[in-house]
C-alpha cells in the first residue's frame, strides 16, 4: 500500500528557509512523477510545485517560483521541497502527492501533511 510521510515544518521568521521531506513508500517510486501542494487557512489546496521520476524536468507555482525548488532522491524514495526567503502568505499545511492509474482510472495519494507557519 502507498505512504506518503513528510516532515520539516516548523516556525520559521519571515525570510527565512525550511526543506520539507517526503518519503515514499508501496510503490516503484522512480518511475513516478511526485508533487508538492499546500492548504493555507480558508483556501483551497493549491499545486506548489512538481517534478518528473528522473528529476530533469519541474515546475513551479509562480507564486513561489525563484525561491523554491523542488528536488528527489530515487535511492532513499524522498521527494524534497527546499523554501527560501519565506512570505508570511507561504503558511499553510504542506501535502506531498502522487498520482497513478489503477485499473485505468486516476487516483491521488496523500500523506498527512506538515504544517509550515512563517510569523515574526
Amino acid at each position: 500500500q502507498v505512504q506518503l510521510v513528510e516532515s520539516g515544518g516548523g516556525l520559521v521568521q519571515p525570510g527565512g528557509s525550511l526543506r520539507l521531506s517526503c518519503v515514499a513508500s508501496g510503490f516503484t517510486f522512480s518511475v513516478y512523477s511526485m508533487s508538492w501542494y499546500r492548504q493555507g487557512p480558508g483556501k483551497e489546496r493549491e499545486l506548489v510545485a512538481g517534478i518528473s521520476s528522473a528529476g530533469g524536468s519541474t515546475n513551479y507555482a509562480d507564486s513561489v517560483k525563484d525561491r523554491f525548488t523542488i528536488s528527489r532522491d530515487n535511492v532513499k524514495n524522498t521527494v524534497y521541497l527546499q523554501m527560501n526567503s519565506l512570505k508570511p502568505e507561504d503558511t499553510a499545511v504542506y501535502f506531498c502527492n502522487l498520482r497513478r492509474f489503477i485499473s485505468g482510472l486516476p487516483r491521488a495519494y496523500w500523506g498527512q501533511g506538515t504544517q509550515v507557519t512563517v510569523s515574526s
